[in-house]
């Protein structure tokens, strides 16, 4: 990810474009990128309500531009050059959705399995206890995802570091209308210090994101370095 943007659009403006929830602001978002109307998402989002206003951030491969939504003083776009990402440690805050998937079992509670031989997924269900938050984050740090094509864990490159403090805030739900059915999202925020345990690993983190729902404004991780 090369670019990241700041959108800031004050919330009548928002209401007059129709956005009311987090899939109108991922479709809204696009607008960002009018030469890849078909392409794979390839950018992380987060939105922030503000006192009347939103304030939308891009990290994309691919520079954004200001969407006719946003007034042209409510667009800053910043280029993340190689140093930034350079640093041992990081204030770090990311509104992620941390889930479970409930294994689904028969009917003599054993596992049940695909044709294909694996497990089916379960049902994924929002993790709420600070314990279960913070063990998900720091597993985050130790394996970002499970390659596709192996199966094996792919790590995350960092450590959340225990000596300066970590906030966590409740879950709040986050509502959206999609082809007529409605769901939810649990938000979870966590603000605290990492620190780069493995560069090319943390890198990879930070552009593809952390968690899912990523196109529902999850798992952009902004960052400021900090000496400790």
């Amino acid at each position: 990810m090369n670019w990241l943007a700041r959108i800031d659009v004050d919330a009548e403006n928002a209401r007059a474009e129709r956005i009311f929830d987090s899939y109108a602001w991922h479709k809204k978002i696009w607008e960002c990128f009018p030469d890849m109307p078909d392409a794979e998402r390839k950018f992380l989002t987060r939105i922030d309500q503000l006192e009347g206003a939103f304030r939308v951030w891009v990290l994309s491969g691919s520079k954004p531009s200001c969407p006719a939504w946003c007034p042209d003083d409510g667009f800053a776009l910043n280029e993340i050059s190689s140093s930034f990402l350079s640093h041992r440690y990081y204030a770090f805050d990311v509104r992620a959705n941390p889930v479970k998937a409930l294994v689904q079992r028969d009917a003599d509670r054993q596992p049940l399995v695909s044709a294909n031989g694996k497990r089916k997924r379960g049902k994924r269900v929002p993790l709420v206890k600070p314990d279960e938050l913070k063990a998900w984050l720091i597993r985050k740090g130790e394996v970002r995802c499970l390659d596709e094509d192996t199966r094996q864990e792919v790590p995350g490159g960092f450590r959340i570091v225990d000596e300066r403090p970590l906030e966590i805030s409740p879950m709040q739900e986050s509502h959206f209308r999609k082809s007529g059915h409605s769901a939810y999202h649990g938000g979870v925020q966590f603000s605290g210090t990492l620190e780069v345990t493995n560069r090319e690993q943390f890198i990879q983190t930070y552009q593809s994101g952390i968690g899912s729902a990523k196109g529902f404004g999850f798992g952009l991780l902004l960052l400021a370095p900090v000496n400790l």
